[in-house]
């Protein structure tokens, strides 16, 4: 059987063009009996954190054709990362999804782990956890402001960000940065935890469960707002599972599936935390799991805070380890192989593995291949942010032009996820 008639197979009886999921094509009698414009959003398009081009048909106000094309933001980070050793290699991943960094950068070393068959110490364990949730939450509020902002609520872009740089902060505490930290290492933490973070964390925390309580009586029941998200977008449970969906895309759908619970890593089955799931799958359920998610991000950080154990924060391994910074300035050996570390890496056994986690746009995979040497053979990412943007043509079935940006920008795609 042909590619395209297995793909027509596997779709037949839903909502999903076929063969191509990720378009949407004009039906040949309307395009010869009807007057269709070919409109053009993109390639900078203000429903999308990044570059991207729509290729859109109208039928008067409908879509009635569409196109994504991706690419205006390649940056060959797999390929690069391929030319670099792992511990160079690091920075790569937080730099691909920008806006949930943290989450990418675990994921690469979490692979690398796998491979060195190593385990961190469990204060390192619990505060990558930690860290994650805040930049979940983090990646949320990005979403919830430019979101609410395309569709003309401004003041919830400041609020959003107004609670972000909170956030940024913390992470510019424990990091020195405020984004991409590289404070995720193999083997643990580049560093231990600083004074201070527990009670500004811990602020943070207390009030952010009543921000978003501020943030749906703002939006939640306002007229405008439920008229430009109730019933737009849909995706049903069968066509978000059939596309590959994960995370928000997928839970408002209807489908329970949250890797944190299902396959947990870290210390996430030590923790007590619900997975919002919407039956809908209109925008309005999609925005209802972001805002019920960062709830939960937050009941995880405050467990986590309560629960962070004492002890070593990166494994006693000075194969792949850097020596303690105070002996650089006393030991000539410490110094050297601090220099031989930085400059020619660690060798990582021969072997592949791929290794997923829940990013706040779903199940974020990496397939990491060594070679026996200091870099990796083969590096490459399952994003979800590629997978959702082939819901885009789902979605638009039947709908407004005026509705694109409301249901593009629902599913929160991140366009360096995407190009890669």
């Amino acid at each position: 059987m042909a590619v395209a008639e297995t793909k027509r197979a596997i779709y037949e009886g839903t909502r999903i063009p076929s063969p191509i999921p990720s378009v949407l094509q004009v039906d040949p009698g309307l395009r010869e009996e009807g007057d269709i414009l070919e409109v053009n959003f993109g390639p900078n398009h203000p429903s999308t954190h990044g570059v991207l081009r729509l290729i859109v048909e109208l039928n008067g106000e409908k879509v009635v054709g569409l196109q994504a094309v991706v690419g205006y933001l390649h940056t060959g980070f797999e390929k690069n990362m391929e030319a670099k050793t792992y511990w160079k290699a690091i920075t790569y991943p937080e730099r691909i999804d920008y806006v949930s960094f943290q989450n990418n950068e675990l994921v690469f070393v979490l692979a690398i782990e796998k491979l060195l068959g190593i385990e961190p110490p469990p204060k390192a364990q619990w505060m990558r956890m930690l860290l994650c949730e805040l930049n979940r939450i983090h990646s949320h509020l990005v979403w919830l402001g430019t979101a609410a902002l395309e569709l003309g609520a401004i003041s919830m872009f400041w609020y959003c960000f107004r609670e972000r740089d909170a956030i940024l902060d913390l992470f510019e505490l424990v990091g020195g940065v405020r984004m991409h930290t590289r404070y995720f290492q193999a083997g643990g933490l580049a560093e231990d935890i600083p004074q201070g973070f527990y009670d500004e964390c811990r602020a943070f925390a207390d009030t952010m469960e009543k921000r978003v309580d501020d943030y749906e009586a703002l939006l939640s029941g306002q007229a405008i707002w439920l008229e430009r998200t109730k019933g737009v977008g849909l995706l049903s449970a069968e066509d978000a599972i059939a596309l590959g969906q994960s995370g928000p895309v997928l839970r408002a759908s209807g489908v329970d599936w949250d890797l944190r619970k299902v396959q947990p890593y870290l210390v996430y089955d030590q923790v007590d935390f619900e997975v919002p799931v919407y039956p809908n799958g209109d925008v309005y359920d999609r925005y209802k799991v972001h805002m019920d998610e960062m709830r939960q991000s937050t009941r995880i950080v405050q467990q986590a805070l309560h629960g962070m154990p004492e002890g070593p924060w990166i494994v006693d391994d000075r194969k792949i380890v850097l020596p303690p910074r105070h002996e650089l300035h006393t030991s000539m050996e410490s110094l050297i192989h601090h220099f031989k570390l930085v400059t020619e890496g660690y060798r990582v056994p021969e072997g592949e593995v791929y290794v997923t986690v829940e990013s706040p746009r779903g199940e974020l995979g990496c397939y990491l291949v060594s070679d026996g040497g200091p870099k990796p053979w083969r590096v490459k990412f399952r994003a979800p942010s590629f997978v959702a943007l082939e819901a885009t043509a789902t979605c638009m079935s039947d709908a407004l032009v005026a509705d694109l940006i409301a249901i593009v920008g629902s599913l929160d795609t991140v366009m360096g996820e995407v190009d890669r």
